[in-house]
């Protein structure tokens, strides 16, 4: 069978009639679980045929195979009534103590829900799930695609921060990051798990041996603060081979105090995207020392993340332009990543990258933990001939990341081998700080540009209302002190 978006296009269609469901979200939510329960069933079918002591952690009678796989079996209020109060009951409290997959299977259910108020629309959209089968190279490598589609169908009903990052962009960060075998890589905000999955069919091509592969299964580390894109993440990760995937957590990175990380949660490397234009609930901040105190969850997220890297480990980081040039925290923040860690290169992108989500500017940060900072390369992504701006149906594609791969160089010589040239450039640790840590430094190969967007005139208009209050200040001193001048000396002659 050949999969398309018509079968995902049909489903939706069937759930559009169902008067529970009301907008894309809960349409995505009903879809997630009801997938995530095939792709586990088909799973363990496949682990069966490997182990002859398997022995899943689902009871008998709530497995998908024996009340969802058959076409004409049960429907209507009889499968409402088992779904609601019979199935969600039994895989929340499902006994995980001695059995990592059972804890997985919890960890979804925990929060999700059963949207549909008609059985037998709810039986039409499992019979639709029932014609792929997730064994099967061709059908598991067609959902992918899909899957992917759905994700950012998803992300574009997302509010502040949530952007769905471009598979390019992943790609494109995983490769120069370069993980292997026996390396432990986190995204401590890994949404619907798009660097983990990337990462993963990374580390795949390493794999020779049955060792190899169990280094494989342990590899990826998340942590997701939402239900719907941890639920999303955990059915990712099956998708892509994790038979166990109980090491992407349901939890907020951020609510633990820095202190208490130590060296067991250390990682090599750390891919991420975290949520930036939003600010974290009252007393997040508390957990991270005075002097990098913030509401802001992306730079809560940068000081994280130098904590969480062992020595020589490194990192790919998503960032906004806010953080570049952003004074006050942002430079101690900034201060403190180019003191611990070598911040050889940022790949500044242009508008329209994150489209139509999104129209922030953004930066890809590389760093690795162990040395200070002596020198930032910058590299100037291009547009390619003939664009003006990305958009939903024309988003950036890995190939125009060549560029940047041949001129990258080598992390064993200190990157030697690069050049500037009319869209790299290179900046002293000396010119940042003189500068105040102002990362948001400018393409000296070409001439000043007026920028539209709404995004970088909004924060150009802050720093000129900034500058004139500060000339106010100034100018209200000086005739504060002009009039209490005279009157003072004349006290004093008195």
């Amino acid at each position: 069978m050949t999969i398309s978006t018509t079968l995902i296009k049909s489903i939706q269609d069937i759930m559009r009639q169902d008067a529970g469901i009301d907008g894309d979200a809960q349409r995505i939510s009903q879809l997630s679980w009801l997938l995530f329960l095939k792709i586990f069933d088909d799973q363990e079918t496949q682990i069966e045929m490997m182990r002859d002591d398997y022995v899943s952690p689902i009871p008998q009678a709530y497995r998908w195979r024996n009340w969802a796989a058959d076409a004409e079996g049960i429907t209507g209020d009889a499968l409402l009534n088992f779904v609601n109060n019979q199935l969600f009951a039994e895989l929340k409290d499902l006994y995980t103590a001695t059995n990592p997959r059972a804890e997985v299977v919890q960890a979804v259910f925990e929060d999700a829900f059963n949207y549909m108020k008609s059985g037998q629309l709810l039986r039409q959209v499992i019979n639709k799930i029932n014609e792929i089968d997730f064994n099967s190279q061709q059908d598991r490598h067609q959902f992918n695609d899909l899957y992917e589609k759905i994700l950012k169908d998803l992300q574009s009903a997302g509010n502040a921060g949530e952007f769905y990052t471009p598979r390019a962009v992943t790609q494109f960060m995983v490769d120069r990051v370069n993980p292997q075998l026996g390396e432990a890589v986190l995204d401590p905000a890994c949404g619907t798990g798009g660097f983990l999955a990337c990462a993963l069919e990374h580390l795949r091509q390493q794999v020779k041996t049955v060792g190899d592969q169990a280094l494989l299964q342990r590899a990826i580390h998340g942590v997701e603060k939402k239900q719907l894109p941890h639920l999303l993440c955990i059915t990712n990760m099956l998708l892509h081979g994790i038979e166990v995937p109980n090491q992407i957590r349901h939890d907020n990175t951020l609510a633990r105090p820095l202190v208490s990380y130590g060296p067991r949660d250390m990682v090599d490397v750390i891919l991420s995207n975290p949520p930036f234009g939003g600010t974290e609930e009252p007393g997040i901040e508390a957990n991270f020392p005075a002097d990098v105190r913030t509401k802001e969850t992306a730079d809560l997220f940068l000081v994280l993340m130098v904590e969480l890297l062992k020595q020589n480990g490194r990192a790919a980081v998503v960032l906004p332009d806010g953080t570049l040039f952003g004074e006050g925290v942002k430079t101690r923040i900034k201060e403190k990543l180019l003191t611990e860690c070598n911040l050889h290169t940022i790949v500044r992108l242009p508008n329209g990258v994150f489209a139509p989500y999104t129209g922030i500017k953004t930066n890809l940060l590389f760093f690795t933990k162990g040395q200070p900072t002596k020198d930032i390369w910058y590299y100037e992504h291009p547009y390619p001939a003939g664009y003006k701006s990305y958009s939903k149906t024309k988003p950036i594609r890995i190939d125009e990341f060549d560029a940047e791969k041949a001129w990258w160089g080598s992390d064993a010589d200190g990157y030697a081998s690069r050049v500037e040239n009319e869209f790299a450039w290179k900046v002293s640790i000396d010119d940042i700080r003189a500068k105040g840590f102002n990362l948001d430094q400018k393409n000296p190969h070409v001439g000043e540009t007026v920028s539209h967007d709404p995004d970088e005139l909004l924060a150009q208009y802050q720093a000129l209302q900034a500058d004139a209050q500060a000339l106010r200040d100034q100018l209200k001193a000086i005739l504060a002190a002009a009039l209490a001048g005279p009157s003072a000396d004349t006290e004093a002659k008195a």
